[in-house]
């Protein structure tokens, strides 16, 4: 049975969560995060004294080849979350992306080939498949790279499946659609709103509000992540998630700002707008295939999650930086 299971990206919005939910299985967890000088272990600071306690932490690398072979040796599975994601930083930096996000799933690849891992979970996004040719969309829509972001995606989702097909790696691919909640920095659109309102802005300044998005709670998110571990004979296969509605980015504005009682003006911002080829119109998930491969289907719902992230944010923030604008 998985017991020890390394999470790479610990340190970020979901790869947090799911430390805490594979805690709360009974997995001994080995977590990696991020290198830097100030020790700073990210969003497992905000985990409890008992979950921290109860974890191994490592700093590091996943574009060290070496280094992770160091850190998957005694594991029994990996979900690899590390990635850069933040899509208009793509657009500065995306040899950045190609180091972290492809050359970074290789190194996990080829160390979990040469080890004894029954399950490699690699974190995909939806933004693989750009703007929907028709919805919703299921695990067989075209890939179609919008992004320097979501080429990136793309290269470490087909690597993925080249590592499976040529060398047996136990390897399953798990595409959220767009994830919110608890811990999400502010280049996300629902804590961007959010910590504009609560910090009593009369201006919400965005991007572009007619793309519209799937949205599934955090903790929904992490809950898919522990099925694509423990789930047995789904080796080699992509499972997508969402809830299967598709809300608007002004209308979602719209409710976040009635959720926290706010009468701010929503104004679009040019600095904020994608490229008009690269921008995402629509996704919508069809996620048949979560539940009858994983039993997964999603459990909060929009209003109680924006609910939950608002409650959160209350007490934070000070941690944003409300005044200006995170790429």
């Amino acid at each position: 049975m998985t017991r020890k299971v390394l999470v790479t990206g610990a340190g970020g919005f979901i790869g947090s969560n799911v430390v805490e939910e594979l805690v709360s299985a009974g997995y001994d967890v080995r977590a990696l995060v991020h290198y830097n000088g100030r020790g700073d272990r990210g969003m497992l600071g905000h985990l409890s004294s008992n979950v921290l306690g109860s974890i191994e932490v490592l700093s590091g690398d996943v574009t060290d080849a070496a280094m992770v072979r160091s850190m998957v040796k005694g594991c029994d599975a990996v979900c690899h979350l590390a990635a850069l994601i933040g899509i208009p930083y793509s657009y500065l930096a995306p040899a950045s992306y190609v180091s972290t996000n492809v050359i970074g799933t290789m190194n996990i690849l080829e160390a979990c080939r040469d080890t004894c891992v029954q399950r490699i979970v690699v974190t995909s996004t939806s933004e693989v498949y750009g703007t929907a040719q028709y919805a919703p969309i299921d695990e067989l829509h075209p890939l179609q790279a919008q992004s320097p972001y979501s080429a990136s995606k793309i290269g470490a989702d087909k690597l993925a499946e080249s590592y499976f097909r040529s060398f047996d790696v136990p390897v399953v691919t798990l595409r959220p659609f767009n994830t919110y909640g608890p811990r999400q920095s502010a280049r996300a659109i629902i804590p961007a709103v959010l910590t504009q309102a609560l910090s009593g802005s009369k201006r919400i300044e965005l991007g572009s509000l007619e793309p519209k998005r799937d949205l599934t709670f955090v903790h929904d998110t992490s809950r898919a992540f522990r099925l694509a571990v423990e789930t047995p004979g789904i080796e080699g296969e992509t499972i997508h998630f969402g809830n299967g509605q598709a809300i608007s980015i002004g209308d979602l504005a719209q409710k976040c700002l009635e959720i926290v009682g706010s009468e701010a003006e929503i104004v679009r911002r040019t600095e904020r707008v994608r490229p008009d080829r690269s921008e995402v119109g629509l996704l919508l998930c069809d996620a048949g295939k979560a539940k009858r491969l994983l039993g997964w289907i999603p459990e909060v719902s929009l209003e109680e999650g924006l609910k939950r992230t608002a409650d959160y944010l209350r007490d934070r923030l000070g941690d944003y930086r409300v005044e200006s604008y995170s790429v």
